[in-house]
């Protein structure tokens, strides 16, 4: 692929999704542009593999419902720590996996899931996640909870612990560590789950079919294998 290729969303720039707002530690300060966290960081890593300057890129952003669906993509490829499932991939294509990470539970002092030593221990409480979320299909699927409360993200999530109306939730390690550190900090990570064998770890995500990915794919791979 070249910066001109007429695969490109805008010929000239590598367009890319992202949710609104982002998080650290995967982008800081809710700004993209900035390069600054691991995921666009990571991005303009890639830009450059490419072929493009770092003002060739353009941020474009979504929900994280609207990344994930099937469909038309305003973009080139989106990173939003979408985690790589065989459910998914049927209605998107993915780069190879970028990172893998342990799920957390996070919880406030008091919640019944400190100390809990089993499964069957942990589906005793009450529990929230975020639609589409890998999080909270691991809750129903990994954990067995029959009756999770979902919310439209992290934050509707963090917001109903903090009022009392559920006892935890999970989060990738560094979102929690994030999390418990400067959101919601009167939480703690309360265990560390493994991961679910269904869930590859993060990938950048495609339109179905995008030809684009191949290009990605051997940048990131050159990124990969000098370690950066």
């Amino acid at each position: 692929g070249t910066v001109d290729d007429a695969r490109l969303v805008h010929p000239g720039f590598l367009t890319v999704g992202t949710s609104d707002p982002v998080y650290p530690p995967w982008m800081m300060n809710d700004s993209p542009e900035s390069g600054e966290g691991f995921e666009n960081a990571l991005i303009y890593a890639l830009a450059a593999e490419m072929g493009f300057a770092h003002d060739q890129v353009q941020w474009v952003r979504l929900t994280f419902d609207q990344i994930i669906a099937p469909g038309d993509k305003p973009f080139d490829f989106a990173i939003n720590q979408v985690s790589v499932t065989p459910a998914r991939a049927e209605v998107v294509s993915f780069s190879q996996v970028y990172y893998q990470s342990d799920k957390a539970v996070i919880a406030l002092p008091g919640s019944p899931v400190i100390g809990a030593t089993s499964f069957a221990d942990l589906r005793q409480a009450r529990w929230g996640a975020a639609i589409g979320t890998t999080d909270l299909i691991y809750l129903e699927t990994v954990l067995g909870v029959g009756d999770v409360a979902v919310y439209d993200d992290q934050v509707g999530v963090f917001q109903a612990m903090q009022a009392g109306q559920i006892d935890a939730t999970v989060a990738a390690v560094p979102t929690a560590l994030f999390a418990t550190a400067v959101q919601i900090p009167e939480a703690s990570i309360v265990a560390i789950l493994p991961p679910d064998a269904h869930d590859e770890g993060h990938g950048l995500l495609f339109q179905k079919d995008n030809p684009l990915v191949p290009w990605a794919d051997a940048a990131l791979s050159r990124r990969i294998e000098r370690g950066t």
